[in-house]
């Protein structure tokens, strides 16, 4: 039996150190996060495996200034005896390139215990917005799953993103492909 208010707290805690391993661009403390068969979704991939979340955050943070990423409070349950959560997450971004971004998503998430931590077992993000600050531009049309503890399936897709709606250095909107 899972006590779901100890898990909660877990739960928090792995997200924090989610949230600071990718504040300090740190791929070993990152890919520990994860277990060693998971799965992440995100932006069209499916990585599986710790090493292959871990090598493909090291290259993809070289691309990445800063970011700071916000989880909300997670909305956990267990689902057929595995612990699951719902957690809303916005990100300021500031990229290697000066352009700036903030991102509002949804983390669909599994957990599990390895040695006698818990880690991230399957992850799917999907993502509602990125743009300038304040919620200017468009948001992504983004499949819905009901009330807690809906979930996507296996074969759902994460957002994918068309474009990026960057600011420059005055402020002004850019597209980056």
């Amino acid at each position: 039996m899972i006590d779901l208010q100890a898990a909660a707290f877990h739960i928090c805690q792995l997200q924090a150190r989610y949230a600071d391993a990718l504040w300090h661009k740190d791929p070993k403390t990152f890919g520990d996060l994860f277990a060693e068969d998971a799965v992440w979704k995100i932006g069209g991939m499916t990585l599986r495996g710790r090493e292959e979340i871990r090598e493909t955050f090291a290259r993809y943070m070289v691309h990445v200034g800063r970011t700071l990423m916000t989880f909300r409070t997670p909305i956990v349950d267990v689902v057929d005896g595995v612990l699951t959560s719902r957690t809303y997450v916005t990100e300021s971004n500031k990229f290697a390139d000066g352009q700036t971004a903030e991102t509002v998503g949804i983390y669909y998430e599994r957990f599990a215990q390895e040695d006698g931590c818990w880690r991230f077992a399957y992850r799917h993000w999907n993502m509602y917005y990125i743009g300038p600050p304040g919620l200017t531009a468009t948001f992504y049309d983004v499949r819905e799953y009901g009330p807690p503890p809906g979930f996507p399936g296996p074969d759902d897709p994460t957002t994918v993103r068309k474009d990026y709606l960057f600011t420059n250095a005055e402020g002004k909107p850019t597209a980056t492909p």
